[in-house]
């Protein structure tokens, strides 16, 4: 058995840009587009080098007009070809919102066409963006069947995740988290991997309660699940990775193992995610329980660009060890 070799610690942020530039130079079909991503780089900078690379054909830059590119995308991806756009800021998604949900979510229910395209969501607070720079608008598209959402945590789910995306033939969103661009970093394999879109991941062992999240919160979940540990309540830390389809099987498999499960998110409360897996829990595991599912998350207000607001906003470590105090007196 070979032991796989590893490279220098990249960021979450390199990450992203390494699976781009793999797969472009792996299937020709595959091509980018979006605002400020060539000449410029992008907005962050994922794509700096790209245009110099690949080319004016294979990295377009757009005009300011989600609608319009996301439609072409669907064009091209439909004609076979392998788009990956970009929205310069997940808020700015709801440009394209009828371009994703009626044509690029229905077109196989339409006619079985497949409509093999990425768009690429930088979302999240935490970098003092405000209203229109921090949003987390992934509800939205979790009642749109038709699409694939995945929200990865780490560099390696990061890279694994657009890799599995941009082969697969249904459209996906993947949701980047733009807290995490530069702040976490991993050694990655040398060796070629693809992370299943689908598939959760315990990124904690636990037996007392089942912390269910993704993106940026999976780390504060960590935080809190350590703190937690000296207080002897032994917290499981699942990162859903992919929010549609979800993995239901290591969500029950884990609820029912600890038999208390608390909802972790940053999108706003009222219908997030977090509800919709409560109320999957209670319909599925409800012999398993033994304490009522929480729920965590912000208030239902856009995202203040005041930092003591925002902090105030987004959920913090304290937040989950009093739920989990709660929980656990159960």
């Amino acid at each position: 058995m070979t032991t796989a070799t590893t490279q220098s610690e990249v960021t979450y942020l390199e990450a992203i840009s390494q699976a781009l530039d793999e797969e472009m130079t792996r299937d020709e079909r595959v091509f980018l587009m979006g605002e400020d991503i060539g000449a410029y780089g992008g907005a962050f900078k994922i794509t700096e080098g790209f245009l110099q690379k690949y080319g004016e054909w294979r990295v377009l830059d757009t005009p300011l007009a989600e609608s319009g590119f996301v439609g072409a995308a669907i064009g091209a991806a439909m004609m076979g070809l392998r788009p990956v756009v970009e929205m310069q800021f997940a808020d700015f998604i709801s440009c394209a919102f009828d371009q994703i949900t009626e044509v690029a979510a229905k077109n196989h229910y339409r006619w079985g066409a497949a409509v093999p395209m990425v768009i690429r969501a930088p979302f999240g607070g935490g970098v003092h963006g405000g209203p229109f720079h921090s949003e987390c608008p992934e509800g939205w598209f979790f009642h749109s069947p038709g699409l694939k959402l995945v929200a990865p945590s780490t560099p390696y789910d990061a890279k694994g995740l657009l890799k599995a995306a941009i082969r697969d033939p249904n459209p996906v969103i993947y949701f980047e988290h733009k807290f995490l661009y530069r702040r976490i970093k991993a050694t990655l394999p040398q060796e070629e991997y693809v992370v299943p879109i689908g598939k959760a991941d315990i990124k904690r062992a636990g037996n007392d309660i089942s912390l269910i999240t993704y993106g940026a919160m999976v780390h504060l979940a960590l935080e809190a699940a350590q703190l937690l540990a000296k207080e002897g309540i032994d917290v499981e830390v699942v990162d859903l990775r992919t929010l549609v389809p979800l993995d239901k099987e290591t969500i029950y498999g884990s609820v029912c193992k600890t038999s208390k499960a608390i909802m972790l998110h940053e999108d706003n409360k009222t219908g997030g995610i977090g509800a919709e897996i409560a109320a999957q829990l209670a319909e599925e595991c409800f012999d398993c329980l033994d304490g009522p599912i929480l729920r965590i998350a912000p208030p239902d207000t856009p995202v203040p660009f005041s930092t003591p607001l925002e902090e105030f906003f987004l959920p913090k470590a304290s937040d989950i060890i009093s739920a989990a105090r709660k929980l656990a007196a159960y």
